[in-house]
């Protein structure tokens, strides 16, 4: 065969749309009808397979496990390559031998469990494994397991990503994602309806000469009481240290005497009630509102909460501020629907999330996130590993750079205290969110260490903004 394609240089792209398996099935029908043959879509995905194994390992044997659709000629494509390039390939229904095994058998739109038996053999045999597409047993459109999945040490997969790549099971699936360019061009994405994006470096407020700190926003964070002083210090530290240009930490005199022995720039004012707190927010420059770090579940929370809403600032309902609504969201989605221009963003952990969202049991992450942010009116970070942010409008972002050590005390108070901080600058809702994750994972990243503490992530943020 003569593999008269474009070279690997030139097919290997980054893009960060996410695609469903139905709408990947609907980008290879057109691309066909725009004169691109099945067989030459084929054997590109061959040699993009082919290229990728040879750029990893020497010359070994190779099994290829070949399913019946296009998957699995897929994978013939990629031994014929392999085969050209002198190494000792098969495809079979048996591991036999192998020292390389190329998982061809089914593809993101599987829709029936997989068998367990297989998935050990191939998990169990000790050799690199290599998915075509997604690892077979991943749903690609929730990245849930289906009765069983393979776990590939790489997976080359076309045109886009699937949800199944970025959503948590399957992501820890899929081992290394490359993502290559097989020749469908770019207009095969008219007419798809893409509403999900893995999150990317996000592009963060710029201030001129002219600036001075309240022209980049005044952040107020509500303090828990006097022996919870520390989730809402963090919040407050991550907001000053993203680029707000003031923070003030509201709460009761005890509180703040605790606040007084830990910080400094962050500025300290008595709002004992929620009459005081909405006292303070008059003061129109104070633009952005965090509450629910340790702020406490109850009345108190509650009538905090109304005073923020109907401030009209921009705010971040995090922890507590979403407990104390667990046997009354509707009233909370009542007042965020009246807030007016100020976004909303909550920032629930899966747990919260199924108190505020009892009714929303979808299996896909990223569909329960989406109708959450319908229902609330809000923006929804929905976090994890897999990170989900919603819009109301439908749109959807899978953040995905968040490392294992981001699983620790305070972690969730500094992402609401970033997001809070962006807000303040003057980002909307859904970008501040989106950006919050992305800095936060990135924050972690660059400490590169298994374990940290929130307190790490804080000193950080300077450097990842």
């Amino acid at each position: 065969m003569v593999w008269n394609l474009p070279s690997r240089s030139a097919m290997i792209i980054e893009m960060n749309e996410l695609i469903t398996p139905e709408d990947m099935y609907r980008a290879d029908s057109t691309a066909i009808r725009n004169g691109r043959p099945i067989e030459q879509l084929i054997n590109a995905a061959g040699r993009a397979v082919g290229e990728e194994i040879l750029r990893r390992f020497g010359a070994r044997r190779v099994v290829v496990l070949a399913g019946p659709g296009n998957k699995g000629r897929d994978g013939k494509a990629a031994a014929l390559f392999l085969k050209d390039c002198g190494w000792q390939v098969r495809v079979s229904d048996d591991i036999g031998d192998a020292e390389l095994i190329i998982d061809a058998m089914f593809g993101a739109g599987l829709n029936r469990d997989f068998s367990s038996s297989l998935s050990e053999k191939i998990n169990g045999a000790g050799v690199p494994v290599i998915a075509i597409d997604i690892p077979s047993g991943i749903d690609g459109l929730t990245g849930q397991v289906r009765g069983a999945a393979v776990k590939a040490d790489l997976t080359v997969t076309f045109f886009r990503k699937k949800p199944g790549h970025v959503l948590m099971p399957g992501r820890a699936y899929c081992g290394e994602v490359v993502l290559a360019d097989i020749g469908m061009g770019e207009i095969e994405l008219d007419g798809l309806t893409i509403l999900q994006r893995e999150n990317s470096r996000p592009v963060l407020p710029r201030f001129g000469a002219a600036a001075y700190k309240f022209s980049k926003g005044h952040a107020v964070v509500v303090s828990g009481g006097a022996l919870q002083t520390g989730a809402s210090r963090l919040s407050a530290m991550a907001a000053l240290k993203i680029g707000a240009g003031l923070v003030t930490v509201a709460g009761k005199a005890d509180a703040l005497k605790i606040h007084a022995s830990h910080v400094c720039a962050v500025m300290l004012v008595e709002a004992k009630d929620a009459k005081s707190l909405s006292k303070l927010l008059k003061d129109k420059r104070k633009n952005a509102v965090c509450i629910g770090p340790a702020a406490g579940v109850g009345q108190g929370t509650r009538s905090a909460v109304k005073v923020v809403l109907a401030s009209d600032v921009a705010c971040v309902l995090d922890a507590d501020a979403l407990t104390s609504y667990a046997a009354r969201p509707g009233e909370l989605f009542s007042m965020i629907a009246k807030q007016g221009t100020g976004p909303v963003v909550l920032t629930p952990h899966e747990g919260e999330f199924a108190k505020l969202f009892p009714g929303i049991l979808n299996s896909s992450k990223v569909e329960r996130a989406r109708q959450a942010a319908m229902l609330s009116g809000a923006v929804v970070l929905l976090k994890g590993a897999d990170t989900v942010i919603a819009h109301p409008d439908g749109r959807a972002v899978v953040n995905t750079n968040a490392p294992p050590a981001l699983a620790t005390a305070g972690s969730g108070d500094v992402l609401a205290g970033i997001i809070t901080g962006l807000l303040a600058q003057g980002m909307d809702g859904f970008k501040a969110a989106c950006a919050g994750a992305w800095l936060h994972g990135e924050a972690a990243n660059l400490i590169d260490r298994d374990h940290l503490t929130a307190e790490d992530l804080v000193l950080v943020l300077g450097q990842v903004s």
